[in-house]
């Protein structure tokens, strides 16, 4: 395997399909997925987003939400896509601890990173839910914040196409896709790949992410194992 220890990082939408917020099924397919993965001894850590339930900056647009407190519900709805997502990975026999970046009592551990890191070590998923536990920062920081504390050798986001384009691929066909990027050339060419607070910190320490297609079944077993079937960026 490439990689020894990744930080995965879902969007909530992903938990979502067109009859609930929170699919079974998409959950059931995550499980089976990482089961691959994990039983590779892979180390696993996972950053969820919350925006299949409620987008804090999304919400605070409308005046009557203030945006401290917007941000704040959407902490706890990646903590609500964190608990499914546990639930999901203990019925498919992948033992598990869930971590929150925020006080919850009885809910989910508060997150630690030499905790997280001999959990790993001992072969549990670590989830870590409630992003950054401060407004202002999206879930993408979160992850590579997280990425960071628990020494992860990559971060792989997960999304609906199978890498980066130099354009949106759903919209222009001649888009082009790219099997390696540098950073700096990310920046220049402005590729949302994840917002800057989050991309910065990659580049300032030389940590890699790894942009696969979610829905192509055993895709991140694939990487994992060095098959170039998305984009890579270092």
């Amino acid at each position: 395997m490439k990689y020894k220890r990744i930080l995965l990082k879902l969007s909530g939408e992903t938990l979502a399909n067109k009859d609930s917020s929170l699919s079974k099924e998409i959950l059931e397919y995550i499980a089976h997925e990482l089961l691959d993965v994990y039983n590779k001894n892979i180390q696993i850590g996972i950053v969820i987003g919350g925006g299949n339930i409620l987008r804090g900056g999304i919400l605070s647009q409308d005046k009557y939400f203030d945006r401290v407190k917007s941000d704040k519900m959407g902490m706890l709805a990646t903590v609500i896509n964190s608990i499914a997502l546990s639930n999901a990975l203990e019925q498919n026999g992948i033992d598990n601890i869930l971590y929150s970046s925020v006080n919850l009592e009885g809910v989910a551990k508060r997150f630690l990173a030499e905790e997280a890191i001999n959990n790993l070590q001992n072969n549990k998923v670590v989830i870590i839910s409630g992003g950054t536990g401060n407004p202002y920062f999206s879930t993408d920081t979160a992850a590579v914040l997280r990425a960071l504390e628990i020494k992860a050798d990559c971060v792989i986001k997960a999304t609906k196409v199978d890498g980066v384009y130099d354009k949106d691929p759903v919209k222009y066909s001649d888009a082009v896709k790219y099997d390696k990027l540098d950073f700096d050339t990310a920046i220049e060419k402005k590729l949302k790949i994840m917002d800057m607070t989050a991309f910065t910190l990659c580049k300032e320490n030389n940590l890699p992410i790894m942009v696969y297609n979610f829905y192509s079944a055993g895709g991140l077993l694939k990487i994992l194992g060095g098959e170039n079937i998305g984009t890579v960026i270092n």
